[in-house]
């Protein structure tokens, strides 16, 4: 009987979920995170002698789950960097967010000229955009170890809640750029610029007055308290989908309206439903990048693609966050700890299948193997190294005197995470 639904694929992914569920905790003393593990099982199920299913990459489907996955963790990591709270400790995360980001998309974009130069200064600009956010889901260990200072761990936790937001517009409006000078069809840059502008007023609008409906709606007691959450998973959806249909951008529209909501109501309590959604989203992305994009990625790849991975986990990060972190009486192990854990995750392989669906095949293969390969090893790379360097990073810091800046107190801000110890 045909139902429509390919549930061979269904009975694949839900199985490698409960295998997940039944084995995580032992894994992740491991130091093998969960992004590490669905990517494998991705490869495993999609590829070679255990071949159990196909996807494709150029799927409409598969292009879909990335995008609301992305609009619903973008409504989330907004949300939970309430603006008042921020305001108590804004020099770091400012530095990091208004220097840093810019400095490492535009030293992205200059090596990805270098060596990738016959794509065009478009393309080469899109992938210095598309590879500069980080994912603090990916360092959960260091979010959760206490051996790291809660202020050092605060700000990580804050840049990578909204360095994803603020590089979309980069990458809508390179991505813009490529697809005009390429003659494809496309908006252009003039009008995706407009676009951003739409999707962050619609965000506003979503975001703010749903936030005060709900708490009047709460106060008079018109709304359930096991409902509540669940209308702030269809507020993330909500601000997407309405802007999309708007013909604005709505991954602007879910961060803003994330961000716009958190301000309104600053209870995270909230928000656990839809975080929980984002978690098993973003599993199933990873899922998705292990089996589709691994392997053409990896076939597509060249040395250019290697050095480049190599210098964005390195210098291509490291150098503008000890620009931006110059003079603010950081000592240098700090420096060096928030410039290498700056993960590339979620954010990444997201903009990577819209580029892929979206540019010519040759600039799309260029994407896609300079993703694959970065997303690849920044996950291997920062997942195993987590625990050792929190654990020597810790000690570094113990010797620092008690009234460093890296021990300044700050508040806690709760951490989005595909850890199995939230």
């Amino acid at each position: 009987m045909d139902h429509g639904l390919n549930t061979e694929a269904v009975a694949v992914v839900a199985g490698c979920l409960i295998v997940w569920g039944l084995v995580s905790a032992r894994f992740e003393r491991l130091e093998v995170t969960a992004p590490i593990a669905f990517a494998v099982m991705g490869l495993a199920v999609s590829n070679g002698p255990l071949k159990l299913v196909h996807f494709d990459l150029g799927a409409s489907a598969i292009e879909h789950l990335a995008e609301v996955t992305l609009a619903v963790v973008l409504f989330c990591d907004a949300s939970r960097v309430h603006v008042k709270a921020l305001r108590a400790d804004t020099a770091l995360p400012a530095r990091l967010l208004g220097i840093g980001l810019p400095l490492t998309i535009a030293a992205g974009a200059g090596v990805a000229t270098a060596l990738f130069g016959s794509g065009g200064l478009w393309v080469a600009a899109a992938i210095g955009a598309i590879l500069a956010p980080t994912d603090a889901a990916l360092g959960a260990a260091i979010m959760q170890d206490e051996r790291v200072p809660g202020r050092i761990r605060r700000v990580l936790n804050v840049e990578s809640g909204l360095n994803d937001g603020i590089a979309t517009p980069f990458v809508n409006l390179f991505l813009a750029g490529a697809i005009a000078s390429e003659g494809l069809h496309g908006a252009g840059v003039g009008a995706a610029a407009i676009d951003l502008l739409g999707g962050a007023a619609l965000g506003v609008g979503i975001g703010a007055g749903g936030a005060l409906l709900l708490a009047v709606a709460s106060r008079i007691g018109w709304s359930g308290p096991g409902f509540r959450p669940l209308a702030v998973l269809a507020l993330a959806l909500f601000s997407y989908a309405c802007a999309i249909e708007a013909g604005t951008n709505g991954f602007v529209a879910a961060f803003v309206a994330g961000m716009a909501f958190g301000t309104v109501v600053a209870d995270h309590e909230l928000l656990g439903f839809a975080e929980d959604a984002g978690v098993l989203l973003s599993l199933l992305v990873w899922f998705v990048f292990g089996a589709v994009m691994i392997v053409p990625g990896f076939q597509a790849a060249g040395w250019r693609d290697v050095v480049f991975a190599i210098l964005a986990l390195t210098a291509v990060r490291m150098v503008p966050v000890a620009i931006s972190l110059s003079g603010s009486g950081l000592g240098w192990a700090t420096v060096g700890f928030v410039g290498w854990f700056g993960p590339r995750g979620l954010a990444s392989v997201v903009f990577g299948l819209i580029a892929y669906d979206t540019l010519a095949p040759a600039e799309a293969n260029t994407v896609l193997a300079v993703v694959t390969v970065t997303v690849a090893l920044s996950v291997v790379a920062h997942g195993v190294t987590a625990s050792p360097l929190a654990r020597r990073y810790g000690r570094i810091t113990d010797q620092i005197h008690a009234v460093g800046p890296e021990h300044e107190s700050a508040p806690t801000l709760p951490t989005r995470s595909l850890h199995s110890h939230r």
